[in-house]
């Protein structure tokens, strides 16, 4: 919230799994139209919220499997932990307001006595959350009998069962829902009430999350019958919530689009900018499309063509330096002679660029100064710069001349080879 200079315009709580990012997508390409988007339109005064059932450890290793975004608030552990920022500090007082009338020990006591319920690994026990596997078959006898054996203890506790596989032990005052209510308290505190707020969801845990007040709500394409028969029994005549038909991380394209927040075509979704005109001088967006139009050139998807060189070179300051993430200086006249060199280097590779954390400050009357987190991936191997990029706006036309760009490594992300990266 900090690096917002007022209230949000929007922000989105989505969840992760099949929500935000498709399993069976391996490609991320719906992830990837959203972070596109995301960063282009959003970034400098909106905010993104992941709302999970992982814990920590196993949100931080789809982080580093997955090309997510980097989120300002991050809700965890079906909404008994809440973390800030990219360093992730814990809520404090949020941990504290889940004690009460909570006894982790009688819980695990309980629960022992049923040998339908398979503990989930380790890592997915915390704090304020036991959680188990559980067969569908099993589910509405076992959750009743668990329900009359918990109450018997006068615990402040609920069941929540999801994905037709987990089930999940936490406080009363605890999950998704009550952790966006808690932090729109906040907000609200601190005058920054966002000024609209959407969430997402697929499933059983994510319903809680339809119920605060003020928000509008999309349950994607591919949501199970669990969510989409609660909302029929809870939010049939809301116009505010919708079931979208496009799957995942688009169906949140889709609602954003629907409920009029703002832009809602992906930069991704434009195959060619010469003929889209697209009404918007940002700086944010002139960098998400110049990296796409890279990727698309090593991938060969776009026309090796006079042109898009021309307009390569256009766009560079020819007394501009280019500082790469080694150290090395070179003038960035000879970025179009490199370029030529790297047409379809990646064809038919499972290769994508994406930018995060896009933020922007304007320097000068026409003077932009852009960072920004660049990442590569070629498969598995993954590689990311912290990137500076001087803008000026051209002043006979429409859009951005580079003047400066200068990439560090991101610590642990850099290449073994110098060739395989440029700009």
């Amino acid at each position: 919230m900090d690096r917002l200079n007022g209230p949000p315009r929007l922000m989105i709580v989505s969840d992760l799994d099949f929500t935000m990012f498709d399993h069976e997508d391996p490609e991320n390409l719906s992830l990837l139209r959203f972070n596109a988007l995301w960063e282009a339109y959003y970034r400098h005064d909106s905010l993104l919220v992941y709302s999970t059932g992982r814990s920590p450890r196993i949100y931080k290793q789809l982080r580093n499997e997955k090309p997510l975004l980097t989120p300002d608030i991050t809700i965890m552990s079906v909404g008994t932990e809440i973390a800030y920022g990219e360093p992730m500090v814990p809520d404090y007082d949020w941990e504290q307001r889940l004690n009460l009338n909570w006894d982790r020990d009688i819980i695990t006591q309980e629960t022992a006595k049923f040998p339908q319920l398979i503990p989930q690994s380790d890592t997915e026990q915390r704090p304020h959350k036991v959680s188990f596997f559980l067969e569908k078959p099993n589910s509405l006898e076992v959750i009743k009998a668990l329900s009359e054996s918990l109450e018997k203890h006068k615990l402040d506790v609920k069941i929540i069962y999801s994905h037709g596989t987990a089930l999940d032990v936490l406080p009363k005052s605890a999950d998704k829902g009550q952790a966006l209510a808690y932090l729109q308290r906040r907000f609200k505190a601190n005058g920054r009430v966002p000024l609209s707020s959407l969430v997402c969801g697929d499933s059983g845990n994510d319903a809680e999350l339809f119920t605060v007040p003020d928000v509008f709500g999309v349950m994607v394409g591919n949501a199970q019958e669990e969510l989409l028969q609660w909302c029929a029994e809870n939010a049939r005549n809301n116009p505010n919530i919708i079931h979208s038909t496009e799957r995942c991380a688009s169906g949140i394209i889709q609602a954003i689009g629907k409920f009029s927040f703002g832009p809602n075509v992906s930069p991704r979704d434009i195959k060619d900018w010469g003929k889209c005109r697209v009404n918007v001088l940002s700086p944010g967006y002139e960098v998400v499309k110049f990296y796409l139009l890279y990727e698309r050139w090593r991938r060969a998807e776009v026309e090796k063509s006079d042109q898009i060189l021309q307009n390569l070179k256009s766009s560079f300051y020819p007394l501009g330096t280019f500082v790469h993430p080694s150290g090395t200086e070179q003038p960035m006249s000879k970025c179009e002679d490199m370029m030529k060199k790297l047409y379809g280097d990646k064809q038919g590779k499972q290769y994508c660029i994406w930018l995060d954390r896009v933020s922007t400050s304007q320097i000068g009357s026409d003077a932009w100064l852009v960072k920004f987190d660049k990442w590569e991936s070629t498969g598995e191997e993954r590689h990311c710069c912290l990137t500076t990029v001087l803008l000026n706006t051209k002043q006979a036309e429409e859009g951005f001349t580079w003047m400066h760009i200068h990439q560090t490594w991101l610590d642990g992300m850099e290449t073994k080879h110098r060739t395989v990266w440029f700009l």
